[in-house]
């Protein structure tokens, strides 16, 4: 089974959906200097990265699709 754009860039929401839900969970209990950093250093990193990627993965579907068509 063949995996889409569209279908990985939703896989892709989703996880780092889950991830933000279990840090929620996680920062409830740990609120030192270190989990400020962790949040900082990388899961702000995180979802700069997934906007872009995002980005690039509907660019990559526009230009699939515009291929499709001038191949048929």
């Amino acid at each position: 089974h063949k995996m889409g754009v569209h279908e990985s860039r939703g896989n892709l929401a989703k996880a780092i959906k889950e991830l933000m839900l279990r840090w929620a969970e996680t920062r409830q209990g740990w609120t030192d200097v270190r989990a400020e950093e962790f949040e900082k250093q990388y899961l702000h990193q995180l979802q700069s990265d997934l906007r872009t990627a995002s980005s690039a993965m509907d660019q990559i579907a526009i230009t699939m699709s515009q291929a499709r068509r001038d191949c048929e």
